[in-house]
């Protein structure tokens, strides 16, 4: 009897842990582009650390609400990166997420692995960016996470028009961008 009741309770933890997934599943964000283009120009890690100002979005659950969102990048003594990013939540309170990220593609730097929970690492990849790092279009393989980051808070309308009609250009559908408000 012990047997059948062990047996019993692993096909309900393994039901249990296939529902889960399942659910995880469908509320993942919709792929808003089929064919992400690789990254098109390396990155020079000194210029990208610091600040940057969240000026649109695929929203995300994580992210869901969030407003003012930044995000700080600096070095990590032994190597690596540390990220820190902010948002104002709907109760106007900020929170935090502190994570690491490493270099995947060291002959541009331009694709970077990401972890804010311990060993899970996802894609980060710095599809665009200004010569003078001023913006930067961020995204992933999968074509379900985009960011459009700038070093100022409230950049001009045309130069918002002109960044979403970049990320037009590289196949996203920007109709799914979320703008993201600034103070």
């Amino acid at each position: 009897m012990k047997k059948k009741t062990f047996g019993m309770a692993v096909a309900a933890t393994a039901a249990l842990l296939s529902l889960t997934a399942c659910v995880g599943l469908l509320q993942r964000h919709p792929v808003g582009n089929r064919a992400v283009p690789e990254p098109r120009r390396a990155v020079e890690i000194q210029r990208y650390l610091g600040r940057w100002y969240e000026i649109a979005r695929y929203e995300q659950g994580f992210q869901r609400d969030c407003e003012e969102v930044t995000a700080d990048y600096s070095l990590r003594q032994g190597g690596g990166i540390t990220v820190v990013n902010r948002c104002r939540r709907p109760d106007g309170r900020m929170t935090e997420a502190r994570g690491r990220a490493r270099i995947a593609d060291q002959a541009s730097n331009a694709k970077l692995r990401v972890s804010f929970f311990g060993p899970f690492f996802g894609d980060y990849w710095v599809l665009d960016h200004a010569d003078d790092y001023r913006w930067a279009i961020v995204g992933e393989g999968s074509g379900r996470y985009l960011w459009i980051l700038a070093r100022e808070p409230t950049p001009g309308d045309a130069e918002v028009a002109s960044l979403i009609e970049r990320t037009r250009a590289m196949g996203y559908d920007t109709s799914m961008l979320r703008r993201t408000r600034q103070r």
